[in-house]
C-alpha cells in the first residue's frame, strides 16, 4: 500500500516541484549542453567532409590536367618527329 501511495505522489507532484529540484535542474542544463555540443559537433564534421572531398576533386583535376598534358606534349613531340623523319626522307630523295 505504501508503495502505491508513494507512486501516485510521484505522478501527482507538479511540474514546478521539479523545477525546484536542483538535481533535475542539473541534469536539464546538462542535456542542453550536450544536445548544443553534439549539434555543433555534426555541423563541424560534415563542412570537414565537404572541404576534404573539394580538395579531392580539385587534387584529382590538377593531377588529370597534369596528365593530359604530359600527353599532348609526348603526342606533339612524336607528331614532330615524324613529321621530321618524313621531310628528312623527303629531302634525301629529292638529291639523290
Amino acid at each position: 500500500m505504501r508503495v502505491l501511495t508513494a507512486i501516485l505522489a510521484l505522478l501527482l507532484s507538479s511540474p514546478a516541484a521539479a523545477e525546484d529540484c536542483q538535481t533535475c535542474s542539473m541534469a536539464d542544463a546538462c542535456m542542453k549542453e550536450y544536445v548544443k555540443a553534439t549539434s555543433e559537433a555534426q555541423r563541424a564534421t560534415k563542412q570537414a567532409i565537404r572541404d576534404w572531398k573539394q580538395n579531392l576533386d580539385r587534387k584529382a583535376s590538377a593531377e588529370l590536367s597534369s596528365r593530359g598534358v604530359l600527353a599532348l606534349q609526348d603526342a606533339m613531340e612524336a607528331q614532330v618527329r615524324s613529321e621530321l623523319e618524313r621531310l628528312k626522307g623527303t629531302h634525301t630523295t629529292k638529291t639523290a
